[in-house]
């Protein structure tokens, strides 16, 4: 196991990165950007998978250079490991990565099992390495901006909180690994983990509770096992309630354009404020206006979240950057209301 690191070892250098799996396309968004940049570089790529090695060799996006990750952990000179195998298997690469003394940045979900978590959090607390993830929503123009209306205080305090964030199902397009048993790891703790880590950055506030929580098989007829609809239902350490659907239910025709995407409302003691990850403003209305009006969008900070974990990994974070804590708290935030879900003992209402 590593000893504690230094947090200025890479000042003065480029950041070396070895990438672990590319099961999901969501991981060649962080590599084009470490490709491109003048911090980070990166010096292997391992894939296990032949037939993802195959695809990746047909497209030309990504060199793979190792196909064990035991083997390039043991004979590459990197400083962080960048995981984006299938969900399951993350956090086991995670650990490892860890073990060795590596930092690692994760697509989310960073794992999927809580005693995962808990080594993972172990063992940064231990040897001071840094855990990123690509929780991306505060890159995203409508939610800097939400964040910046709440911040302002022009709601007053945050009491309610309503967010959707529905996908399509796109059976045959995304991964075949999604729908195999064992290897997704439930569809809260995929997609709400951006809430998990948004909602506290966006308000200042804790999520503290799990109220209530369900998945459930929907649309997914060909995959009974597979729970496609999520539903919750939080509190914040101030008593401000969110509830959240987080389904498969969007029609795969309108695949990530809808309006609807990533729709939020948040309601303060003054207000409210809502946007989406299509919009084109935020929508404010405090008390004593007519009507709503809509606040032009800050700019967007692409590939904030890479920054932010260099950064990270430096000592050099600023105070809304996210951090290992961040990424630790919204990963654990997922993972308990994933397990209220799976454990849920509904009550039938008598009539």
């Amino acid at each position: 196991m590593s000893s504690t690191v230094s947090l200025q070892a890479t000042v003065g250098r480029r950041l070396r990165v070895a990438f672990a799996g590319f099961r999901h396309g969501h991981i060649l968004d962080l590599y084009r950007r470490v490709l491109t940049s003048e911090e980070i570089e990166v010096v292997a790529a391992c894939e296990e998978d032949w037939g993802t090695r195959e695809q990746l060799a047909a497209q030309g996006h990504v060199a793979i250079t190792h196909s064990d990750f035991r083997a390039m952990l043991a004979s590459v000179d990197c400083d962080a490991v960048a995981v984006g195998d299938y969900y399951a298997r993350r956090g086991s690469l995670a650990l490892e990565a860890l073990r060795y003394g590596k930092h690692v940045i994760s697509d989310k979900p960073v794992c999927t099992e809580l005693a995962e978590l808990e080594a993972i959090e172990r063992l940064t607390a231990e040897t001071g390495l840094r855990m990123g993830c690509m929780l991306d929503m505060r890159d995203a123009p409508q939610f800097r901006g939400l964040r910046e209306v709440v911040q302002s205080g022009a709601l007053g305090e945050p009491k309610a909180i309503h967010f959707g964030g529905q996908h399509p199902l796109l059976v045959g397009t995304r991964p075949a690994w999604y729908f195999e048993v064992g290897k997704h790891g439930g569809t809260i703790n995929d997609i709400a983990v951006h809430m998990m880590d948004a909602i506290p950055w966006i308000t200042g506030c804790a999520l503290d509770r799990v109220l209530a929580a369900r998945c459930w098989n929907a649309r997914a007829d060909a995959y009974p096992h597979f729970r496609d609809a999520g539903q919750m239902m939080l509190t914040l350490d101030n008593g401000c309630g969110v509830i959240g659907d987080v389904s498969y239910l969007v029609p795969d025709s309108l695949g990530y354009r809808s309006s609807l995407y990533w729709r939020t409302t948040i309601w303060g003691t003054e207000g409210v404020a809502e946007s989406s990850m299509v919009a084109q403003a935020v929508h404010v209305g405090c008390a004593g206006d007519d009507n709503m009006e809509a606040r032009r969008l800050p700019s967007a900070d692409p590939g904030g979240y890479l920054r932010a974990f260099l950064h990270d990994v430096r000592g050099q974070s600023e105070a809304d950057e996210l951090r290992t804590a961040d990424v630790l708290r919204a990963t654990r935030c997922a993972l308990v209301t994933q397990a209220v879900a799976d454990e849920a003992r509904p009550f039938n209402i008598e009539v």
